[in-house]
């Protein structure tokens, strides 16, 4: 199990109890990573960690909950991460949350509040607690999920397109971090953004058994996308969007 450039990697995913989640940590598990996931909810994230074990074997998956919105404990957990496996090569962020409305006058600016948490202060919380360890990696990788809305925004999703906007700009500035670490040699670490317009799974089609999901990622495709990017050169993906759906 594992003999690629995520094998032996000590990989951190933040919002692993979700479906996107789930199918991240079986693909790192999968490819040799000992992953160490977070999120919100301790029975989500428990029954994530156990597929994921179960499904590779015993692999070395774990979890613990931790409060992104809390800038001092996401750099707590980071550090454990670091002092227990003596390193940490990536950190997956995979907190989502949507908001939407009608049209653009019905926009709620209570979902910004809420989207700006969720989307952007944990995007914020993570790269700054996990860049320097990055940086001390000589694989290290930041990858965020974002969607096709935060370059082509739609009347009905100001908020969550504006906050996944922001995020990126985050993400960018991090790389920008990584791109002058790297000096004249280039970067050695890396922070990426996956595009998708949409993501789907198998509990989705269960419901809706006749919809297309057009343009959709499904979740393992997306996990499938998450690994590859340790699969490229730091200075291939750094400050790079790569597009799982076409662009807008």
């Amino acid at each position: 199990m594992g003999n690629g450039a995520l094998d032996g990697a000590v990989i951190a995913v933040a919002g692993a109890g979700g479906p996107a989640g789930r199918a991240a940590l079986l693909r790192l598990a999968e490819a040799g990573a000992t992953v160490v996931g977070s999120d919100n909810d301790p029975e989500r994230l428990a029954e994530a960690v156990d597929a994921a074990r179960y499904a590779h074997g015993g692999a070395a998956v774990t979890g613990e909950t931790v409060d992104l919105l809390d800038l001092d404990s996401t750099r707590a957990w980071a550090d454990r991460i670091e002092k227990e496996f003596g390193r940490v090569d990536g950190l997956v962020h995979l907190v989502g949350g949507w908001r939407g409305s009608q049209n653009f006058t019905k926009t709620d600016l209570g979902d910004w509040d809420l989207l700006e948490k969720l989307l952007i202060r944990t995007v914020q919380h993570t790269s700054l607690a996990f860049h320097e360890a990055l940086q001390r990696s000589a694989r290290g990788r930041y990858v965020l999920i974002s969607a096709a809305g935060a370059t082509h925004p739609t009347a009905g999703n100001a908020a969550y397109s504006a906050a996944k906007a922001a995020a990126e700009a985050w993400t960018l500035a991090m790389a920008d971090y990584f791109r002058k670490a790297g000096g004249e040699q280039g970067p050695t670490s890396a922070a990426a953004i996956l595009v998708v317009k949409a993501l789907v799974h198998d509990a989705m089609r269960a419901e809706r058994p006749n919809a297309k999901f057009a343009g959709f990622t499904d979740v393992r495709d997306l996990a499938e996308a998450v690994a590859g990017v340790w699969e490229k050169p730091a200075a291939e993906v750094n400050g790079n969007r790569l597009w799982l759906t076409e662009k807008p």
